[in-house]
């Protein structure tokens, strides 16, 4: 007998996750009204994250062994290739979803005929305060996400936040009709990249305006610094995305928007490290490349890094940036910094 799909497959890629990856399977086994399974990948964990895995003893939990360390993009696309179920969830090892997440975007997909829903977010602080991420009302009066306001959203040295932090899910039979996957290649802007070419491909996004799932920020998360190497990435990642679709007049515009934070921000950034190093000439040169970069010196360095949130970043404190995870994928996967 054939078995029943599930309707949602929820991919969780682990990596030295023992102290968090029970309570986000618990809470991706605990939706109500849909069928789950869990689908941990280990990226070759060096503590007990396997050993807490298989002791939940819940039939829907599978666990996943990589041979060779991949990445958080390598990881989940191994769950992908993995998942059974009508919809992907993803879900970092550090993070919860809550109860009725899943039911009610799925029930938001099939009103609206879309093959991709993100909903609003939860921030659950170190005092046990719980911030609400994005406005309700601002996502009610959207109620689609457009490639052009997503792109638009991941505009660098932005105040506000981009929605480049929501959690989307997909319709597993529109990512492999499309061949879509996370990109291996890169450690930093995947999530970026996967939805951005979703949305390209025609995926139609319905806006969940409640929020479902819950960043935990811990305590003793390792602070990150953006560095030139991450912005190169993301760019060379953009120039792709950019031979792969054709975009149209509105997220074409904001796409050129995006590419100018870009470029300015590897002038910045190359801009702090001459002056760090006392460099004189250097950071001339680069002011007059680039006379951009020499505005965003007007105030501390250190508070103008902190506007350099790339997509995924997660509010964690940080010495000078929460960024993205490092280019070695031996780390949480997760972007919280």
């Amino acid at each position: 007998m054939t078995q029943r799909a599930p309707d949602v497959s929820f991919v969780i890629a682990a990596y030295n996750a023992a102290d968090t990856i029970r309570r986000a399977i618990d809470s991706a086994l605990e939706q109500s009204d849909v069928d789950v399974e869990v689908i941990v990948v280990d990226d070759c964990s060096k503590d007990d994250t396997c050993v807490v895995v298989e002791e939940v003893a819940d039939p829907r939990v599978r666990l996943l062994r990589l041979a060779e360390n991949r990445g958080p993009g390598g990881a989940r696309n191994a769950g992908l290739e993995a998942a059974r179920g009508n919809w992907i969830a993803i879900l970092d090892a550090d993070d919860t979803v809550s109860p009725g997440r899943l039911s009610r975007m799925i029930g938001l997909a099939s009103a609206s005929d879309a093959r991709i829903v993100v909903d609003n977010i939860d921030v659950l602080n170190l005092d046990g305060r719980l911030e609400r991420m994005f406005p309700e009302a601002e996502l009610a009066r959207r109620r689609t996400l457009t490639l052009a306001a997503f792109i638009g959203s991941n505009v660098l040295f932005r105040s506000t936040y981009n929605f480049g932090y929501m959690k989307p899910i997909f319709e597993r039979r529109f990512l492999n009709a499309h061949r879509l996957r996370f990109e291996e290649t890169i450690r930093i802007g995947e999530d970026y990249i996967l939805l951005a070419s979703a949305l390209a491909h025609g995926g139609r996004c319905a806006i969940d305006p409640s929020a479902g799932y819950c960043y935990h920020i811990r305590e003793g998360s390792i602070s990150r610094v953006l560095e030139l190497r991450h912005i190169e990435a993301m760019m060379t990642a953009d120039r792709e995305f950019l031979a792969r679709h054709s975009l149209d007049v509105e997220a074409l515009a904001m796409q050129r928007r995006r590419e100018k934070s870009l470029v300015e921000a590897h002038a910045f950034l190359r801009l702090v490290e001459h002056l760090k190093s006392r460099s004189l000439a250097g950071a001339t040169r680069v002011a007059l490349t680039n006379p951009r970069a020499l505005r965003h010196l007007r105030m501390p360095i250190a508070v103008r890094l902190r506007r350099l949130l790339v997509p995924i970043a997660r509010m964690k404190p940080a010495t000078a940036v929460a960024a993205e995870r490092p280019t070695s994928g031996e780390s949480p996967h997760a972007s919280k910094g």
